[in-house]
């Protein structure tokens, strides 16, 4: 009677063994909540601009206080389709956009729009005479050879025009000196090809100069 008892035992563990194995066992939870754009931002963004958006490596651009239309297209254009590649060329920049949505990238622009910007603090060229060089361009542009001044675009304190027209007041100049190079060649066209009719017509002394007085900008 007693093997009988213990048999009956054994089998009833058996039973319930896959029952407990269940109630045990964790899954990943599908209704998890998505990432806030304050998670997004301090772990996808901040690593090359900061928390806040004020990147503290020149070849990375300042996004504090940017228009959030603006921030939104680029990240927009930086992000591949399945039918099309992106339509702004940066192999880090679309990988850092894959996975987010359009509500993400709207969001995205919506932060750094409200963090308040801390414009360029490093002297990155210190040419008393380039920076005059490029303040003369960004005002007045060189009638010469039809390039247009850069405020008429910018604004006068180059607080930009948005959606369209970016804010670039103390933005490094190594980054803005870069974007006019690939505006140059062609390797950056997301914007109508409105700069490439303007910069093809600047020297690079020029571009250098405009980039210099930029980044003094407040």
């Amino acid at each position: 009677m007693k093997m009988i008892k213990n048999t009956m035992m054994l089998i009833a563990l058996a039973l319930s063994a896959p029952i407990l194995a269940d109630d045990t066992t964790t899954t990943p939870d599908a209704n998890a909540a998505p990432a806030t754009v304050e998670e997004i931002a301090s772990g996808v963004c901040a690593g090359c601009h900061s928390v806040d958006g004020n990147s503290v490596i020149p070849m990375n651009p300042i996004l504090a206080g940017q228009h959030a239309e603006y921030i939104t297209k680029q990240l927009i254009d930086f992000k591949a389709t399945e039918s099309n590649p992106p339509k702004r060329n940066s192999p880090i920049m679309s990988s850092m956009v894959a996975a987010l949505s359009l509500e993400d990238m709207k969001k995205l622009g919506e932060y750094y729009a409200k963090q308040k910007a801390n414009p360029n603090q490093v002297a990155t060229d210190t040419d008393e005479k380039l920076i005059a060089t490029g303040k003369i361009l960004y005002h007045g542009g060189n009638i010469g050879n039809g390039v247009p001044a850069c405020a008429s675009c910018h604004g006068p304190t180059g607080s930009g025009i948005p959606p369209r027209y970016p804010a670039i007041a103390g933005q490094h100049m190594e980054y803005t000196l870069t974007q006019l190079g690939l505006f140059n060649t062609g390797d950056r066209a997301n914007d109508n090809s409105v700069m490439q009719k303007v910069i093809t017509r600047m020297s690079g002394q020029e571009k250098r100069a405009v980039s210099a007085y930029i980044a003094t900008m407040r």
